[in-house]
């Protein structure tokens, strides 16, 4: 007896459906550099016409994590390509350069149209807001891999900068101000102690609405990462900006030092911003201290700019005209001898120190 692929669990018919489907989600992100249309075997895009001098290609890689798992309990898929798009974007802005385009990869053991529909359309609407095109993607259906209805992404994007633009470590300077860019909640990060300890299996505990919170809990944690793409190009545009950190795993200890010179340090005020409700609820689940919170989550903080004293104030006006709140948090100061709790190069001080 013959066994077709679809008898295999792989459905070519609706795979090529669902191509269909998504192609007007995609239109809706092209550039006008993008050559050709979606469904070839790869994706063109034309970098030229004598805008550049010296460009350089950055790119990046990244999924969206064990918050799958909460966009499956909700039965929610549109925000989860939001982080897909944000968590590679953020981390090609930080060089300074703009986002071209994106690439998707979706997993699934049997293709669901609705709930990979919505997956793309968070996707479609992620690269709209970085100001990227959605070039193409792959679809894949793996009967026997992913059970129960679930899959897995992965996304890669690619932007460019001039050389003599980049930012970063050889620009930073002590006296530099850091700039806290705030963050739209827990972004992509810390979601395996999320479901650890906020017990995220049971859908009665997803819909209530625990004491500090404005949203279920499920909605709060599906909050998309927020993209900072447009504010940074701004503020780039703007501002003197030496560097930017996006925070993400590791939080603030992990990840501002990655822009330092090994002779400089940050020196961070701790309570000079806002920290929400969420982040509390999480602390008090967990029962961890301060510190350890400060390396596992962003803490408020999504993105952080290292710029000027003396602009300063402007890069700040620049995020309040695009409704994104921001607080100098800090200095780069230079690194001493010993170290605390983080290493030489992270110092955890208090709001009464300054910020520059």
């Amino acid at each position: 007896m013959a066994v077709t692929y679809r008898d295999a669990g792989v459905d070519i018919d609706a795979g090529e459906k669902f191509v269909e489907d998504i192609k007007p989600l995609v239109q809706a992100t092209l550039r006008p550099e993008v050559v050709g249309s979606l469904g070839g075997f790869s994706g063109m895009f034309a970098l030229g016409g004598g805008r550049f001098d010296d460009p350089l290609l950055v790119a990046s890689t990244d999924g969206v994590g064990t918050k799958l798992k909460i966009a499956h309990a909700v039965g929610r898929h549109d925000t989860v390509g939001i982080d897909l798009v944000a968590m590679c974007v953020n981390d090609i802005v930080v060089t300074g350069a703009e986002p071209l385009f994106f690439l998707d990869y979706f997993a699934t053991g049997k293709l669901d149209a609705g709930p990979a529909r919505a997956v793309v359309a968070g996707i479609a609407e992620g690269c709209k807001q970085a100001g990227c095109a959605l070039l193409g993607g792959e679809t894949a259906e793996m009967p026997g891999f992913y059970g129960g209805g679930s899959y897995d992404l992965a996304g890669f994007g690619v932007g460019v900068v001039e050389r003599a633009r980049v930012l970063g470590s050889h620009r930073v300077q002590a006296g530099d101000v850091l700039l806290g860019l705030a963050s739209s909640g827990l972004h992509s990060n810390g979601y395996s102690l999320v479901r650890r300890v906020l017990a995220t299996d049971d859908p009665q505990v997803l819909q209530s609405t625990p004491a500090g919170l404005e949203v279920p809990l499920g909605e709060e944690l599906l909050r998309p990462t927020r993209i900072y793409v447009k504010v940074v190009l701004d503020m780039i545009r703007s501002c003197d900006v030496h560097a930017l950190a996006h925070i993400t795993g590791g939080g603030l200890p992990g990840n501002l030092p990655r822009v330092l010179p090994e002779r400089l340090a940050v020196e961070v005020d701790a309570g000079s911003w806002p920290v929400a409700p969420v982040f509390g609820l999480l602390q008090d689940a967990a029962g961890i201290d301060e510190h350890e919170m400060l390396r596992t989550v962003n803490l408020g903080v999504g993105m952080v700019a290292v710029v000027t004293p003396a602009c300063a104030e402007k890069a700040r006006q620049v995020a309040d005209r695009q409704g994104i709140p921001c607080w100098p948090i800090g200095r780069v100061v230079q690194r001493g001898a010993g170290g605390g709790p983080f290493g030489p190069a992270f110092v955890l001080g208090t709001p009464a120190s300054g910020t520059g």
